[in-house]
Parts: structure tokens; C-alpha cells; sequence
């Protein structure tokens, strides 16, 4: 699916996530900062569909609202973004274990760090 606007974003996220085994998507009733997130039973996403690079303040805030939102099961999360992140996001989110892709126009998403690919190879 090709990303043309931010509506766009959202579903290849979406999508993405129910191919991994997250079922039942939907939108999450609290709003981020920037971006939007997805819930599922079981995960939290963010995705990010500005130009703007994924700072580590969005890392910490998805981490926080999935331990946060986590009953006695633990919450998994993820990040997408289309601009990418900077390097002390990166770096915030391979010590928080927090899995970033990135999504190119083409609509295919790209784990970004371990924790991404760990859970590409898990699922749910």
C-alpha cells in the first residue's frame, strides 16, 4: 500500500501489526504529542507520519504509556516513523528494548533495531 498521507501511515501500521498477530486494531482513545497510536490486545504502537525525526522524548512517552497501560501481563510496544529517528533515539529505545521501523512510500515497513527484529521473529 503506498503511503500518501497520514491516513495512510496509520493503516500500513496497522496492518503490519495484525501480519505479526496483533488482531483487532484500533486507534487508542489517548492521543500522543505528535503522531498516533494503535492498540491491540497486547501491544501499543506509535507511529510517526511527519517529516519530523523521532526524537527520544516519543521513545520514552510509548514506553512509559505501555508500562503504564500494562496490567499483570506485560505490554509489548512499537514504534513507526517515515522520517526516521535521531541517534539518541535510537539509542534511548535499544535500552528501553522499544522496536522502531521505519516505513518507506512504498508502504513496506523495515525494523530499524534488534528489539524490531526480535519481534518480527516472535510475533504475538
Amino acid at each position: 500500500m503506498t503511503i500518501r498521507d497520514a491516513r495512510d501511515a496509520v493503516t500500513v501500521a496497522a496492518l503490519y501489526l495484525r501480519w505479526l498477530g496483533y488482531l483487532h486494531t484500533r486507534s487508542a482513545t489517548l492521543r500522543p504529542p505528535s503522531g498516533v497510536r494503535i492498540t491491540a490486545r497486547g501491544i501499543v504502537a506509535q507511529v510517526e507520519p511527519s517529516l519530523r525525526r523521532t526524537a527520544p522524548r516519543d521513545v520514552e512517552c510509548l514506553w512509559l504509556s505501555a508500562m503504564t497501560e500494562a496490567d499483570e501481563t506485560a505490554l509489548a510496544c512499537a514504534f513507526f516513523s517515515l522520517a526516521g529517528y535521531t541517534d539518541e533515539a535510537r539509542t534511548r529505545a535499544d535500552a528501553l528494548g522499544v522496536p522502531l521501523f521505519t516505513m518507506d512510500l512504498t508502504g513496506t515497513p523495515q525494523p530499524v533495531n534488534s528489539a524490531a527484529d526480535e519481534l518480527i521473529a516472535t510475533g504475538a
